[in-house]
């Protein structure tokens, strides 16, 4: 069976009305389907990648079409999360009717999926731009930076804004990054560069802003599943080259996957050996990143969800159950794969 074929039935197996219980009603079952974007790549020795992106929202599910050197998702129309003028996310609340919402084109043609904000998943991206800069513009990840009278190194400031999901680092970062010129341009254009039309990064500000109440955030702030994959395939060394793109692979990305490794939040695999970055807020769930399986075998993983804290009935990790369930199957599956 196909992996994609595999993903499609770990995901239509979720009885999303009999294993979800939303807080915001009182437990009850939600109105509609949830939006899950799973994506998995799986390398073996001796043999080519298999790779697969599913999409539940709810309109449907649907399989992706991958290309063979695993540029963008085929077949997809993506269009970004949105927030009213208020600046609050409103596609997902309890009553939310999307035939009242315009919600503006990310990338793709074909069939409709709204893309979920990716919470904290977010920090992958500009821990991707920081480790870029220093490594093509010089300087270094033990350089200081001082942000709201504290001042560390930046490995510092980026092992707790990937290990800890510490918010307080990751404004620091954006405000270095709006200092030396990371932002607002070079770190968009590295994802442009990298055939990543669906990771955006934007409307951030010099004094750290990120967040909906600072202009970026829900919209601004975009992630889907596979392009959040193949992030981590070009962060990631030891893997085969990256087809899609010709920009060069980094020189030193060891801070960034020491800072992965030691993850301080559970996702949705839950084995050891998976380095990764969660996403976690009332709203939205995501994780991302490369699971070492042995024996020279690796898999890459990403989801983005509409099933945030609001759904996890207690989990730590801020996931639903239902979330957790589809990361023990999906495990098993690449286990026995």
């Amino acid at each position: 069976m196909k992996l994609a074929d595999t993903l499609s039935n770990l995901l239509g197996e979720l009885d999303w009305r009999a294993q979800l219980h939303d807080s915001w009603m009182q437990g009850a079952a939600p109105r509609q389907a949830p939006s899950v974007d799973l994506a998995v790549c799986l390398f073996q020795p001796g043999q080519a990648p298999q790779a697969g992106n599913v999409l539940l929202s709810r309109e449907g599910l649907v399989k992706a079409r991958l290309p063979a050197h695993f540029g963008a998702a085929e077949g997809i129309a993506f269009q970004a999360d949105v927030r009213d003028t208020e600046l609050n996310s409103v596609a997902w609340l309890p009553d939310a009717d999307w035939s009242h919402i315009a919600f503006p084109p990310l990338h793709g043609e074909g069939w409709r999926f709204v893309a979920p904000y990716p919470a904290s998943l977010l920090k992958l991206m500009l821990a991707a731009g920081v480790t870029h800069w220093l490594d093509t513009q010089g300087g270094s990840i033990d350089q200081a930076w001082s942000h709201d009278g504290d001042e560390r190194c930046l490995r510092s400031w980026q092992h707790d804004m990937l290990a800890l999901s510490c918010n307080r680092a990751t404004d620091a970062l954006v405000a270095w990054g709006h200092a030396v010129g990371l932002l607002p341009g070079a770190l968009p254009e590295l994802l442009r560069n990298l055939g990543l039309p669906t990771l955006r990064f934007e409307h951030t500000t010099p004094r750290g802003g990120w967040r909906n109440a600072d202009g970026a955030g829900v919209g601004a702030i975009q992630m889907t599943a596979w392009d959040a994959l193949r992030l981590v395939w070009w962060l990631d060394p030891t893997l085969p080259p990256c087809a899609w793109t010709d920009l060069p692979r980094l020189r030193d990305s060891s801070a960034l996957w020491t800072a992965l490794a030691g993850q301080q939040l559970p996702g949705l695999i839950r084995r050891p050996g998976f380095a990764h970055k969660t996403g976690n807020t009332d709203n939205y769930s995501a994780d991302a990143g490369r699971w070492d399986l042995g024996q020279g075998r690796v898999a890459l993983v990403a989801v983005t969800s509409s099933l945030g804290k609001r759904f996890a009935e207690g989990d730590p990790g801020g996931f639903a159950p239902a979330l957790v369930k589809l990361g023990e199957r999906l495990a098993c599956q690449l286990e026995a794969a």
